[in-house]
C-alpha cells in the first residue's frame, strides 16, 4: 500500500490521526499509545513514509501493534515465556577455553549477574559448555515475578531486546538502568566480538550483526518512551 494521507495528528487519547481518520492494528484495533513519547516516535513513523509502507522501517509501529494484539490479550503467558529465558540465560554458559575469550566472557558477564544477584536477591548458576544446567526454582520464580510486573507496552518491547540478546538479566539490566543498551550490546555480543579479531570479519556475519543492533536500538527507543 503506498502513501495516501497528507497530514499526520496525535489525538488527546494519544491516538495517530491521518488526514482525520484513525490508525488501526492489523487486527483493527484502535492505535493507542501510553504516552505523549510514544505517540510521538510512531506518528513520526507515518509522517516519514513515502511512497510505499515499509513495515520494517516502522518498527515504533510494529512494537505497539504487538503490544495491543499480542501481549495485552495474554500478557501473563507473554511474561512467562519470556521470563524462561532465566532458565537458559546467555550469561551462565561459559567458554571452557581459550583463556582469553573465557577473560572476556568473564568481565562482561559477571557484573550484570552480580547486578541482578542484588537486585533480586537471586543466585545464577553458572556452567561451562553449553549441556543445560537447571536453575533454582527459587531464581526463577523471582524473575518471573520482576517480568510479570510489566505492563504490555514493556513486555513488547523486553522480547526482542531479551531474544536479540539472549539474556533476560541483561533487559532487566537496561530496564533499571545498570547498564547503557551499549553495554549489554557488547556483554551480549562478546562471543562474536572475539571471533571477528580471531578469524577476521566476515561480511554476512557482520551485516547480520549490524541488522539485529538496528533492531535492538528500535526496541531500546520503544522501551524508553514507554
Amino acid at each position: 500500500m503506498k502513501r495516501f494521507w497528507t497530514e499526520v495528528a496525535v489525538t488527546p487519547e494519544r491516538g495517530v490521526l491521518l488526514d482525520g481518520r484513525p490508525v488501526r492494528t492489523p487486527g483493527r484495533l484502535p492505535l493507542a499509545l501510553p504516552t505523549d513519547a510514544l505517540a510521538a516516535l510512531v506518528a513520526d513513523e507515518w509522517r516519514a513514509v513515502e511512497g510505499a509502507i515499509d513495515p520494517r522501517a516502522m518498527p515504533m509501529t510494529g512494537l505497539a501493534n504487538a503490544a495491543i494484539e499480542r501481549v495485552a490479550a495474554d500478557r501473563a503467558s507473554f511474561a512467562g515465556a519470556l521470563a524462561r529465558y532465566a532458565e537458559s540465560d546467555l550469561l551462565c554458559y561459559r567458554a571452557e577455553s581459550p583463556p582469553e575469550l573465557v577473560a572476556r566472557q568473564a568481565d562482561a558477564w559477571d557484573p550484570p549477574l552480580a547486578w541482578t544477584r542484588a537486585r533480586y536477591d537471586v543466585g545464577f548458576v553458572v556452567a561451562t559448555g553449553i549441556v543445560h544446567q537447571p536453575q533454582p526454582p527459587a531464581t526463577l520464580a523471582r524473575i518471573g515475578e520482576a517480568v510479570a510486573a510489566f505492563d504490555p507496552f514493556a513486555l513488547a518491547a523486553l522480547s526482542p531486546i531479551t531474544t536479540l540478546t539472549g539474556s533476560i538479566v541483561l533487559a532487566l539490566a537496561i530496564v533499571e538502568g545498570a547498564l547503557s543498551p551499549d553495554e549489554v550490546w557488547r556483554a551480549a555480543t562478546v562471543d562474536e566480538a572475539w571471533q571477528a579479531e580471531r578469524w577476521g570479519e566476515d561480511a554476512q556475519a557482520a551485516a547480520l550483526l549490524a541488522a539485529r543492533r538496528r533492531e535492538f536500538d528500535a526496541a531500546v527507543r520503544f522501551l524508553g518512551a514507554c
